[in-house]
């Protein structure tokens, strides 16, 4: 779920993560206050990916403040990847 942002990075964002889960089924619900993005099991996305949709640079880390609330957990893979998940992976 994305709360407060921008709809230019909010699209970017959809588009980063279908970039980098490619053939994953996604699901996204526009409620005007904040868009929900689902899909089975776990997303990931990369700060590349992310870059290049936005055009600019965008620290994966800019992302987490306005991820209010979602189910899973997320890790963080260094500074270059964003993976979260509803279930356990280590």
């Amino acid at each position: 779920m994305v709360r407060g942002f921008d709809p230019d990075v909010v699209d970017a964002l959809l588009t980063a993560i279908e970039h980098d889960n490619p053939g994953k089924e996604l699901l996204v619900e526009d409620h005007g206050g904040y868009v929900r993005i689902h899909a089975q099991h776990r997303l990931r996305v990369t700060r590349a990916s992310l870059e290049q949709a936005t055009g600019r640079a965008f620290p994966l880390s800019g992302l987490e403040p306005a991820m209010a609330s979602f189910a899973g957990r997320m890790r963080y893979e260094g500074d270059d990847e964003l993976i979260w998940y509803l279930t356990r992976e280590d």
